[in-house]
This record gives structure tokens, C-alpha cells and sequence, in this order.
């Protein structure tokens, strides 16, 4: 198998796109909070996934959205951009596109987080085909984001097998909700792919069975709590962990629901680290949802713990 191109790992937190109130762009309150991200110790940043809004965007203002954060990062950590076209033609202009425009390669965007072609629920071989004709259509190395359960094509380990051959895919997004799935790459591939857990509530349970690293959601409004957290489990100090974990549990759980964009952008106005504001077709929680995600929110804010 391949030699990786790139050997990421640690925390890769999903970054939201910030937007004004009128939802047009706000880069230097997404600056803001990439900086904030930046100064918490992680390994790395990934714009324009599901929690960027990525398909709400017009091309121009991905870019932009690209721009800012590789600006914002100066070399401190790679940058990867997700790919979340409608097409697999939309995914090849897209990685095309950002190496054009100066984005990608030497201090530009270092990758992408590909997802399978928006919309349409792909079979074995039309996603196979989709992920080779994006590789093909960039030398920069990509993270594959597995999410059957939002976007109903599920890369099986026998799957990353036959795509093991692409040496610039070098991680996996594991997003299946099912912990059992990471032991079962592990036997498949091997440590072909660096594996970083999705699901923000099985993180634990994840970093148990053995992965590298974390696209962070929920954390991204408690960057510092959330990367003490992964140190714990690096270091193997689980009892300590455990104990973390079950305050921050309430608050993961709010990356597992279909609004979760909107339940972490209000965590995070509520962390003061942004604004709540999405594009629509998304709008902001009212009534007694608001209310009660707020209140998971601001207890979790209550109960805080104090980090040594």
C-alpha cells in the first residue's frame, strides 16, 4: 500500500462559517473564531464541511471562506476545505479551482475532507467511481468523509480497500455512528488511513478502540476543554477522561441532530466565540426548541470544569 502523503492527526475541528445577521459574510468573526481554535492547540482546521454550511455558499464565497482561514492559520496547521458538490464533475472543478486560484498547495488550503456527491444516493460502484475521479483531479491530499446516515452512501471497509491504491488519500472521516466500524478498518486496511472519529458523543468510545484524530463539532464552542479532552485520552488517563466526558456529553449530543448547525453556532454565541446567524434554507431555533437547547448550553457553561 501506499506511503501517506500527509500523516494528519489530533483534533481537526469542523469550523462554522460565520455570517452578519443579514446572512452575508462575516470573515473577521470567522477569523475570530479560527483564532481561538488556533490558540487551544489543534492539530489542524477543516472549512466548508456540514458545519460550514458548505452547500449554502456560492463558489466565489467558499473561496473567500478558504482564503480567510488559511490567512488566519499562517502555516501554524493545515487547512482542508471540504468538497461537497452535487456532482462529481461540481467536486473535480471545485479541488481544481482552489489550486488555481492560489488557495491549494505551498502555503495554501493542504487538503480536503470529500464528501459523496450531494443529493443523489450513490451504489458501491458510482461512489467508488465519484472518490477516484476526485483524487484524480487534485495531487493534494484528502480526507474521505464517511456519513451514511446524513448522506446516505456508506463507505464499507471493503470499500476503503479498493480505494487504498489512491496514495493521496491518506485519512477517513468515520461517521457511520457505529464504534464497531473503526476495529473493522483496522483488520481491513490496517493503518492505511489515518481514522478520525465524527460523531462528537462516541468520541471516547472511539479514542478507546484506536483512532488518530477528531473532527471536532460541539467543542469548537469549548476549544479548550475539548483539546484538554483529547490530550487525556492520548495520554491514556481514561479515569480522567470518563470524568470529563460526562460533562461534556449533554453538550456532544447536540452535533447529532439534524439542526445541529444551529444547536452549535448558539452554543458558541453563547461561549461569546461568535453569532448564531445561518443562511437559509436553515433559520435560527425559536420558541421552546431555543429554549431548551439553551438550556443544555448554558448549564454546561454552569457546571464548566476548571482545567489545571
Amino acid at each position: 500500500m501506499p506511503k501517506r502523503l500527509a500523516d494528519w492527526s489530533g483534533v481537526f475541528p469542523a469550523a462554522t462559517t460565520q455570517f452578519h445577521q443579514d446572512q452575508s459574510l462575516d470573515l473577521k468573526a470567522t477569523e475570530r473564531h479560527l483564532e481561538a481554535l488556533l490558540e487551544s492547540g489543534v492539530s489542524g482546521l477543516i472549512v466548508l464541511g456540514s458545519l460550514g454550511e458548505n452547500t449554502a455558499l456560492d463558489p466565489d464565497e467558499k473561496v473567500r471562506v478558504v482564503e480567510c482561514a488559511v490567512k488566519t492559520a499562517g502555516g501554524r496547521v493545515p487547512v482542508l476545505s471540504g468538497v461537497a458538490e452535487i456532482t462529481t464533475a461540481g467536486a473535480c472543478r471545485y479541488v481544481r479551482a482552489l489550486e488555481k486560484t492560489g488557495s491549494a498547495g505551498a502555503g495554501g488550503v493542504a487538503g480536503f475532507m470529500v464528501m459523496p456527491a450531494m443529493i443523489y444516493k450513490a451504489d458501491e460502484a458510482e461512489a467508488l467511481a465519484h472518490f477516484h475521479a476526485v483524487a484524480k483531479a487534485t495531487g493534494l491530499p484528502w480526507m474521505l468523509y464517511n456519513n451514511p446516515i446524513s448522506y446516505h452512501v456508506d463507505v464499507s471497509p471493503s470499500m476503503l480497500n479498493e480505494l487504498a491504491g489512491l496514495k493521496n488519500l491518506v485519512a477517513l472521516k468515520e461517521s457511520s455512528g457505529n464504534t464497531r466500524r473503526i476495529t473493522d478498518i483496522h483488520n481491513e486496511v490496517g493503518d492505511r488511513y489515518a481514522i478520525f472519529t465524527g460523531v462528537d458523543d462516541l468520541v471516547l468510545e472511539s479514542a478507546i478502540v484506536g483512532i488518530d484524530g477528531w473532527v471536532a463539532g460541539t467543542g469548537i464552542a469549548f476549544p479548550k476543554e475539548n483539546q484538554h479532552f483529547w490530550e487525556l485520552t492520548r495520554a491514556n488517563k481514561w479515569e480522567e477522561a470518563r470524568a470529563l466526558y460526562r460533562w461534556f456529553t449533554p453538550l456532544l449530543h447536540l452535533d447529532t441532530h439534524i439542526k445541529f448547525v444551529q444547536y452549535i453556532k448558539l452554543a458558541i454565541q453563547e461561549a461569546g466565540l461568535g453569532k448564531e446567524w445561518v443562511r437559509a434554507p436553515r433559520l435560527p431555533l425559536e420558541g421552546e426548541e431555543r429554549a431548551r437547547v439553551l438550556r443544555i448550553i448554558r448549564d454546561g457553561i454552569e457546571k464548566r470544569p476548571r482545567l489545571e
